[in-house]
């Protein structure tokens, strides 16, 4: 089953995808709003509110307002060892905050004085679909409500000002998320990001080192995962500032990240 948030007539809407066209489910705003109803995946099922034509749909973020978004890096094997390091023992987690997303074919408008170092991370999300507190790994699967993609817009001459990466990751509606929420997604899917449509980044999601059901676990051992918080698995090899020369985005161009079975954002760059 395909989810998503749909912006109509100056208001959103959550809504079940069906084909060329969706579905509302009457009463939930978003899918913020629908996950906090433990009965969610069956409202979903039987929603037969107004039918919304999907040509020239606008989108939302999938999942617009989450509590937390847990971020972990360093979780491809491809991209760790461009970066010249070890397979980590722990997943390294950072945190994003809810103002950085925006819609997935949103252009993104990035302020002058953070533009200089752009860079593209093509990225599986996770979503939790209800509450989960000390969940081993073998249970996590059933915690998660779907998946999705974002497109992690990182500036990195902020990320690397200090030790501490976050400053970098939350520019304001950098992060392209959607277009779906998919309940069904197994791993093992290509994901490829592309640049003005040059093919920058191209792996498949099973060469995450540290897996959805293993961050769920190590998560929630910390903290409490609350119903439509998310949690982005980390980019793969191919990002801008590993290369030699170091490569950004430049203005007016258009980053779009791919992952098969899950969608595509796209996102344009627009500096201000």
């Amino acid at each position: 089953m395909k989810l998503a948030t749909l912006r109509i007539e100056g208001a959103s809407a959550a809504v079940r995808v069906d084909s060329a066209t969706a579905t509302i489910i009457d009463g939930y705003t978003d899918l913020s709003d629908l996950l906090t109803d433990p009965e969610w995946k069956e409202l979903a099922r039987s929603a037969s509110g107004a039918e919304v034509d999907l040509v020239g749909a606008d989108y939302a973020p999938v999942v617009p307002r989450p509590g937390k978004i847990v971020c972990i890096g360093l979780n491809y094997q491809s991209h760790i060892r461009e970066m010249g390091r070890e397979l980590p023992e722990y997943p390294t987690l950072f945190a994003k905050f809810s103002e950085a997303l925006t819609g997935p074919y949103d252009d993104v408008v990035v302020p002058a004085y953070a533009a200089a170092q752009m860079d593209w991370e093509g990225e599986l999300a996770v979503v939790i679909g209800k509450k989960a507190y000390q969940v081993p790994e073998q249970e996590a699967d059933t915690y998660i409500a779907g998946y999705s993609v974002i497109n992690d817009y990182t500036m990195r001459d902020y990320q690397y000002r200090t030790l501490q990466w976050d400053q970098g990751k939350s520019f304001e509606k950098t992060a392209g998320f959607g277009p779906y929420l998919v309940t069904d997604y197994a791993l093992g899917s290509r994901l490829e990001t592309r640049v003005d449509g040059e093919l920058v980044q191209s792996a498949t999601t099973d060469d995450l080192v540290f897996t959805p059901s293993r961050l769920v676990d190590y998560i929630s051992h910390i903290v409490t995962l609350q119903p439509g918080d998310v949690i982005i698995t980390g980019t793969t090899g191919g990002v801008g500032h590993a290369r030699t020369p170091a490569r950004f985005i430049q203005p007016g161009q258009t980053v779009e990240v791919t992952i098969d079975g899950l969608g595509s954002v796209r996102n344009k760059a627009i500096v201000k």
